[in-house]
Formats: structure tokens, C-alpha cells, sequence
């Protein structure tokens, strides 16, 4: 009974340090995330493998460094030049993801804050870049989407080759100072009301058109009508009247000839 104690501690000290072992050597990856193992007596990071989510077991005296690996987006607030030279403030949201496969060699060249030390710096060199093109009016009205793709293909050039991939570029905001920004607004408003008196105009112009020839139609078909009444037609047109007032049964006519246009002689109507 002595002896158990001495038995029983060096047992419970192996367990502990089993246990201990086993909580520093298990790791878990967390969805839309990947790790790279870092060899503390090795070359450090390890660019040969990116390990998936799930349970992992590394050995006690490495680490596993995790970071996500799915789509990601960050938004910025930008100072900026026009081409002009006024200065205007873009506020803007980029999404990108790491290369999953090259993920230990992102962090290996460019740390864990990749984002601060590689993104972040391709942004802004971008921004300046595509913004010092375009003046403060076309920056504010119809060049979003332009200027949009433009600075993508400035990212997505500068991050060539450092193992990260930017999907999409986003605009959300160009802030002018307040006096440019209201007298870019009054010319807007000056254009869409000199684009609305042209309309007008046209408008005017067609129904104009459109009654000219309406009236020369119906000037066409009374020049036709009337070239084909001949004397022929009225003669006959004549005594189609006259005997029809002749079989009225409130009429008295009494028809005694023809004069020499063959129109008929009324004697009398009563």
C-alpha cells in the first residue's frame, strides 16, 4: 500500500504530460479557412502544403498559423488628385482572395498582415493612377464604372505573381469640395433642361410635318375630285336630284323639257 503513491505519480506526471502534449499538438481549422505550418526548427513557414479545415496534429514544438481563404473585402477612404489637380475623396471596397495553394508562400513573402503590407499599397497606387486621368465632372457623373474596371486592372497588374487574387473593384462614393460639387450639379441641371427643350422642339417639328402633309393630302384629293366632276357627271347628277324631288309625295313638279346643257325644265313646285 506504501508503494502506490511512488507508482501511481510518475503515471499521473506521464498522463499530464501526454495530455499537454496532445492539447498543443491538435489543431482545428475553422470553415472557409486554411492553415500553414510553421517549423519552429526547420525553415519556418512551410510553402508545400496549405492543410484544409478540420482536425490536424503537428508536432508540439511547430505551429500552425490559420487565416481565411475565402473571399474577403475591405473598404478605404482615399485621397486623391484629379487631373486637374483638385484634390477629391474616394471611398471605395475591394474584394480579394488568397491563393489557397500558394497561401504559405503569400505569408512567407509578405507576412501574416498581407493584406497591410501588399493590398493596401496596390490600392492606393492604383487609385491615384486611374483617378489623375479624369476631371472632378467625370469622376462625379458617368465614368464610375470606367474608372471602376480601370483601377481593377491597376491592382490586379501590381499583384501580379504575389499570390492573391482581386475579384472585383467598387466605387461607393466621390466627394468633391461643396463648390465644385454645386457647380458641376447647376451644369447637369442646365444640360438636362437644354436636352429637354431640344426634344420639344423635334416634337414640335414632327406634328408640324405631320399637318403639312395631312393638308396637302386632302388638297391632293379635292384637285382630284374636282378634275373628274365634267359636265357629263353634273347633268346626270342634276336630274338624278330632279327626279328624285319629282317622286316626292309633298312635291309638285311638272317637268316640260331639257335646256341645251340637257339639264331638265321645271314648270313649277309646289
Amino acid at each position: 500500500m506504501q508503494k502506490l503513491p511512488k507508482i501511481g505519480l510518475p503515471i499521473i506526471f506521464t498522463i499530464a504530460v501526454v495530455l499537454i502534449l496532445i492539447s498543443k499538438s491538435a489543431v482545428t481549422i475553422g470553415p472557409g479557412e486554411g492553415g500553414v505550418l510553421f517549423e519552429r526548427f526547420g525553415d519556418g513557414i512551410n510553402t508545400d502544403k496549405t492543410y484544409g479545415e478540420g482536425f490536424h496534429v503537428v508536432a508540439p514544438w511547430n505551429s500552425m498559423l490559420i487565416f481565411k481563404v475565402r473571399q474577403q473585402s475591405i473598404s478605404d477612404e482615399m485621397n486623391v488628385l484629379s487631373v486637374n489637380g483638385l484634390e477629391v475623396r474616394v471611398n471605395g471596397t475591394i474584394w480579394y482572395e488568397p491563393e489557397y495553394e500558394n497561401l504559405g508562400k503569400l505569408i512567407k513573402t509578405k507576412g501574416q498582415d498581407y493584406v497591410l503590407e501588399l493590398l493596401n499599397p496596390a490600392v492606393n497606387a492604383a487609385a491615384r493612377s486611374v483617378v489623375g486621368r479624369y476631371t472632378p465632372e467625370q469622376l462625379y457623373s458617368s465614368k464610375r464604372d470606367v474608372i471602376e474596371q480601370e483601377i481593377l486592372d491597376e491592382v490586379v497588374n501590381l499583384t501580379q505573381g504575389q499570390f492573391l487574387n482581386v475579384k472585383r473593384v467598387l466605387v461607393e462614393d466621390v466627394k468633391l469640395p461643396e463648390t465644385i460639387k454645386n457647380a458641376i450639379e447647376g451644369k447637369l441641371k442646365q444640360e438636362q433642361q437644354s436636352l429637354e427643350y431640344e426634344f420639344r422642339l423635334v416634337t414640335a417639328d414632327k406634328e408640324a410635318q405631320k399637318q403639312r402633309i395631312e393638308a396637302q393630302g386632302k388638297a391632293d384629293a379635292n384637285r382630284i375630285l374636282s378634275a373628274s366632276l365634267n359636265d357629263k357627271i353634273l347633268q346626270d347628277k342634276g336630274i338624278e336630284a330632279t327626279v328624285k324631288l319629282a317622286e316626292s309625295p309633298n312635291s309638285k313638279v311638272i317637268v316640260i323639257g331639257s335646256g341645251d346643257s340637257g339639264m331638265p325644265i321645271i314648270l313649277g313646285n309646289q
